[in-house]
């Protein structure tokens, strides 16, 4: 089974670093295999350090943190022999590299799937840096590339200016979901899993840290009935219901039991792992976004009756 690649890129300071600590404090259980170009460029938190081997550090969780230098394919080939078990892998870029290429040469390796393309963008100088005459290109490819773009130090400009900016950002990325954040705190279930590949990662969870409380929110379900899920995934998939990202493992008109993932506007249904529990069904958005009221009649309306 091949094992998940999430490519977190963005220009210099636009925060990648907290991101990627901020990933391996939330794992929920994952170990995480991250690869940057050098140390230098992504200085893990000290208190989830507790060992290191020259060019890898030792993570709490069973996570490593390894610098590839120049040659990240060399990396990826050589990190099953180095570390057997991993379960996913985080690749951050350096702040000039172009996520879409490295998301390429990804793809060249079997044992590998891309899970996503995760973009962050300084709210106070984004717009001015893909303004400007000699960063613009790499600036606004880098944004191109996102599954999610994720406006970051929304905390540092007003709110006008923020959701300006939002909407801007919109039109840079056009298959790829925009959400704001402050101190690159987004729910883990946001970033991983764009594609689908989140698997092992288990049930959502609330969103976590004060400032994911503050930006988004999420409602759990109890569903206790067999459901067309495919047509709940449609509902909720629609942008009215306010959903960025949903999970459930429900049963379907046949009795089957399957597990519904909803990221955006994308869902996909696959039969549950053995010993999986039915009968929960969670949501997260963005604060006062979040229809529940959306959310119970989709629920209402899919229901096959006992």
């Amino acid at each position: 089974m091949s094992v998940s690649v999430t490519v977190i890129g963005g220009f210099l300071g636009a925060g990648k670093t907290t991101l990627v600590n901020h990933l391996l404090r939330n794992a929920g259980g994952l170990r995480i295999a991250v690869l940057v170009n050098d140390f230098g460029a992504l200085p893990i938190d000290s208190d989830l350090i507790v060992g290191s081997d020259g060019d890898t550090l030792e993570i709490s969780g069973g996570c490593i943190c390894c610098s590839y230098g120049s040659d990240l394919m060399e990396a990826l080939l050589d990190l099953p022999q180095r570390r057997p078990g991993i379960d996913r892998v985080l690749i951050e870029t350096s702040g000039v590299a172009l996520p879409g290429m490295v998301a390429s040469a990804v793809g060249l390796l079997e044992a590998y799937a891309l899970d996503g393309i995760v973009v962050l963008a300084d709210a106070e100088t984004v717009r001015r840096h893909a303004a400007d005459a000699y960063l613009g290109d790499t600036i606004t490819r880098q944004l191109a590339a996102a599954d999610l773009l994720v406006l970051n130090r929304c905390d540092l400009i007003a709110a006008e200016v923020r959701d300006e900016t939002l909407r801007w950002l919109e039109g840079q990325a056009p298959n790829g979901r925009v959400v704001p954040a402050e101190r690159s705190v987004v729910p883990a279930e946001l970033v991983l899993g764009l594609r689908g590949g989140d698997r092992a990662a288990g049930a959502l969870r609330a969103p976590g840290g004060i400032a994911a409380s503050v930006l988004y929110e999420s409602v759990e379900l109890t569903v206790d009935r067999t459901v067309d899920v495919d047509r709940l995934a449609r509902s909720l998939a629609a942008p009215d219901a306010g959903v960025l990202r949903a999970k459930g493992c429900l049963r379907d008109a046949s009795g089957r039991l399957v597990v519904l993932q909803i990221v955006g506007r994308r869902f996909e249904c696959t039969d549950a792992p053995a010993g999986a529990t039915p009968g929960t069904l969670v949501a997260i958005g963005l604060r006062g976004q979040l229809d529940r009221a959306a959310i119970d009649r989709a629920l209402e309306e899919t229901y096959f009756s006992s």
